[in-house]
């Protein structure tokens, strides 16, 4: 059966549980969460929800088990409208992300993969699926290289999630048409933010680097620019950078203009970062409508 949508993301699903601390703890400290919230997240899982709550269509390709933290991950994303028929469903654990927030928007995360490998290169047949836009977030890279090419051979747009520098997103790099990735992403690669956009750029058509609170700076062959962040005031920046490549996908599916795409984002990551949990804080397009149309 063919799959029709707008936004395909491919990468990792994971179950979150975020604690509301007073402070991140020290060496051998022992403190108390106020608060407690649980739900699904993963960066391109969450790239899929922001996509289907601003009313597009989506697809998530990657992998969850069949224990307790799977069972409610996939039932939130069908809940969410996203369509669940690449994931695949295995006997290792689903990735798990203890998150520690605290007042200011200020966190800290551990994950757990135990034996949880990647996929294989084989795991998922893509021939039945037709997108506007593919998302990638680096960590299904033997599934990702492959599609990225024939994604190129067909002229979809390809976005790479480029949170961290690690083996997936070294892979996909110069594979994309648009690298978007974050501050950590670019002093990882070349120490400096500017230094990383110009060689960032000699890798892909366009480099997006997501900066929080000072906004972004992007480039575009040789044409440079930065688009400054929505003054809003964070209470959780879980899943800001999700929800901006969500919407960013988004938008490259609705063919909107490079300014207003990169605005577009924008207001999705700032709206994520003004509620606790990533997933929780995926607007809505009605949401998403009001902060955009405002404008900066």
């Amino acid at each position: 059966m063919t799959i029709n949508i707008d936004v395909l993301c491919v990468g990792q699903a994971s179950y979150d549980l975020i604690f509301s601390v007073s402070h991140h703890p020290g060496a051998d400290e022992k403190i108390v969460a106020d608060g407690l919230l649980s739900c699904g997240g993963g960066p391109a899982a969450n790239a899929a929800v922001c996509v289907s709550k601003l009313g597009l269509s989506s697809a998530f390709a990657g992998y969850l088990e069949h224990d307790i933290y799977g069972i409610k991950h996939f039932q939130e994303l069908n809940d969410s409208g996203v369509n669940t028929q690449l994931i695949i469903r295995g006997d290792a654990p689903t990735p798990l992300s203890a998150i520690l927030v605290t007042p200011d928007g200020k966190r800290c995360l551990i994950n757990y993969r135990g034996d949880t490998q990647a996929l294989a290169a084989d795991a998922l047949d893509f021939s039945d699926v037709q997108a506007k836009v593919i998302l990638f977030d680096g960590h299904e890279p033997l599934i990702s290289l492959p599609l990225a090419e024939k994604a190129r051979q067909d002229k979809i747009p390809t976005i790479l999630d480029a949170g961290s520098v690690h083996e997936g997103t070294l892979a996909l790099m110069n594979k994309v048409d648009y690298l978007v990735c974050s501050e950590k992403f670019a002093s990882q690669h070349a120490g400096n933010v500017h230094q990383a956009l110009s060689q960032l750029a000699e890798l892909a058509p366009v480099v997006v680097i997501t900066l929080g609170e000072k906004g972004l700076i992007w480039q575009r062959g040789h044409e440079q620019g930065s688009v400054p962040a929505y003054p809003v005031t964070p209470i959780d920046t879980t899943g800001a950078g999700d929800a901006f490549h969500g919407a960013f996908a988004a938008g490259l599916a609705l063919g909107l203009d490079w300014q207003t795409l990169l605005r577009y984002a924008s207001a999705a990551g700032a709206l994520c970062s003004m509620k606790m949990g990533a997933r929780l804080g995926l607007p809505s397009r009605e949401e998403h409508a009001l902060l955009f149309n405002q404008g900066l």
